[in-house]
């Protein structure tokens, strides 16, 4: 146990914070880097990192609905809710009924939001290229792939 006011502990990286670390911890320590430097950069742009994760799904899967948000940026249903409600009043998402099932609402980009993203995927695709540097294409696809089927189970 480490409750002495005189131990010192290992910066991210060093002991079990490093290689040596648990797998998972270190999946975790890595995405929380990545997050608060993701919301370091859109500070300026009035957008967190889970907006931006919002408004990226929008753009690549139109007209989705909040549930389908939710989903796709592995967030709850309710937290989706309270995000599409401050990209409404900030004017970048709009809602519309979707034309046969009108209780569910579509998500659409508005003009600002499409423009604010841009702004945001290139500030944050910067920091993931920072992430790839010095790896080869051939590592960046093995890791790319180790992710994704991290995720979905495999």
């Amino acid at each position: 146990m480490c409750n002495s006011p005189d131990a010192v502990l290992p910066a991210p990286g060093e002991g079990k914070r490093g290689a040596d670390g648990h797998l998972g911890y270190l999946l975790r320590q890595a995405a929380h880097v990545h997050r608060q430097r993701v919301e370091a950069v859109l500070g300026d742009l009035d957008l967190t990192s889970a907006q931006f994760s919002a408004l990226v799904m929008l753009e690549a899967y139109p007209a989705a609905s909040g549930a389908d948000l939710a989903r796709l940026a592995l967030l709850t249903p309710q937290t989706m809710s309270t995000i599409i409600a401050n990209l409404l009043k900030a004017g970048l998402v709009a809602r519309r009924a979707h034309a046969v099932h009108g209780r569910i609402q579509q998500i659409d980009l508005t003009q600002d939001g499409q423009a604010r993203l841009t702004v945001a995927k290139a500030r944050v695709y910067g920091l993931e290229s920072g992430l790839l540097a010095g790896l080869s294409a051939d590592e960046e696809t093995i890791i790319r792939r180790w992710l994704a089927g991290v995720a979905a189970g495999a």
